[in-house]
């Protein structure tokens, strides 16, 4: 008898309920979070060896519990909590908001839908993700530093800081400083103190880089980080692969711009490995999927090289290993234009006399100017 336990996981508790194919409570159980908490819960699930858990939300509250299950060897579903909810609602038995009601909803879900994601063990895209975030709350915090001191070097310096913010160079400007008064004092004060953060900020940001290229070569799995590489859902001897969803939907969406820029414009590469899957058989979706998955590998190779280049630069503009003069793969100046020459709104330039009386809207259109009445 193939088994269904809900479990409506807490910070503080987690209440588990059994139930069978139809929907019968087999038994229930509340515990307290701790250390013992996956003992118990297979100790009490001993009675039911064919048995699937359904974890409400289990990528928030539940995530630590299902991760405990899986890699005890444990089927583990993922039931989001508006699904749970649906189901309580939809219910012709007791549907009072209370723990085990909130526990046999997930498992209730569990049983009627059709499709649900299963939780797998988490592995280096995992923990890239983890890092990435600590990447981009790092650079936030920086940048609102950055920001407070530029604030206070324009009312300590004439004119303020010109260009970018360097730790090295505003400690330069600093020493030099003689402020007059104690409201100047206390702003080189404050600026010090925001010059420290800075330093710290840029510190940590370092030290995370580094972090986060062993994790990248230890992974090789950049497709599945961002969410290019298909999944398969294959049965018997059928292979079929459906959609991922998984990964860093940021870079998942850049891959797909880029991908829908290349399908765009018949004169780059990535159209003619689309129109070849196309020739394969492939449906529209599946081809651009396939240029995705193939621009990934671009990217990667791009930035395997431009890390081997870091590596062996002693220095470069700004003060930063490896900024050279050439762009690089993610540079913002690529030496090869993206448009062709006819593409271009700077090929056909209008004499000044038409600028001034036919000015250009945003769209490139020309339009009149009205005269004043």
């Amino acid at each position: 008898m193939t088994v269904t336990i809900g479990i409506d996981p807490h910070k503080g508790s987690h209440t588990a309920v059994a139930l069978d194919g139809r929907e019968d409570v087999l038994g229930q159980l509340r515990l307290r979070s701790g250390p013992d908490q996956l003992a118990r819960l297979a100790e009490w699930a001993n009675a039911w060896p064919d048995r699937t858990w359904a974890v409400e939300n289990a990528s928030g509250l539940g995530y630590l519990l299902s991760q405990q299950l899986v890699a005890a060897g444990e089927r583990v579903v993922d039931v989001p909590p508006k699904l749970a909810a649906r189901a309580r609602l939809l219910d012709n038995g007791d549907a009072n908001k209370n723990d085990p009601n909130d526990a046999r909803s997930v498992a209730v879900a569990a049983l009627r839908a059709k499709r649900l994601s299963e939780v797998a063990k988490e592995d280096h895209a995992a923990v890239m993700r983890l890092w990435s975030r600590r990447r981009k709350d790092l650079s936030s915090a920086r940048t609102r530093v950055a920001n407070r001191l530029h604030a206070v070097l324009l009312e300590l310096v004439p004119g303020g800081y010109p260009g970018q913010i360097h730790a090295s160079k505003v400690a330069g400007l600093l020493e030099a400083l003689e402020p007059a008064g104690a409201v100047a004092t206390a702003r080189a004060e404050l600026a010090e103190e925001l010059l420290g953060d800075l330093r710290r900020l840029d510190g940590q940001l370092a030290e995370l880089k580094e972090r986060l290229a062993a994790v990248v070569a230890a992974s090789a799995h950049f497709a599945a980080y961002n969410g290019s590489a298909p999944i398969e859902v294959s049965s018997g001897e059928k292979k079929i692969y459906r959609l991922s969803m998984r990964g860093s939907r940021q870079l998942n969406h850049a891959l797909h711009m880029a991908a829908v820029t290349q399908v765009r414009f018949s004169h780059t590469q990535g159209r003619g490995y689309y129109e070849r899957k196309l020739a394969q058989g492939k449906t529209r979706k599946e081809a651009l999927r396939a240029l995705k998955r193939r621009i990934s590998d671009a990217v990667y190779a791009a930035m395997v090289a431009d890390a081997r280049r870091d590596s062996q630069a002693s220095g470069g503009p700004g003060g930063q290993t490896g900024n050279g003069s050439i762009a690089c793969a993610t540079g913002s100046h690529p030496a090869t234009p993206a448009l062709r020459p006819s593409h271009s709104r700077a090929k056909a330039k209008a004499s000044p006399a038409r600028k001034a009386a036919h000015p250009v809207n945003r769209a490139g259109n020309q339009k009149k100017i009205r005269k004043a009445s």
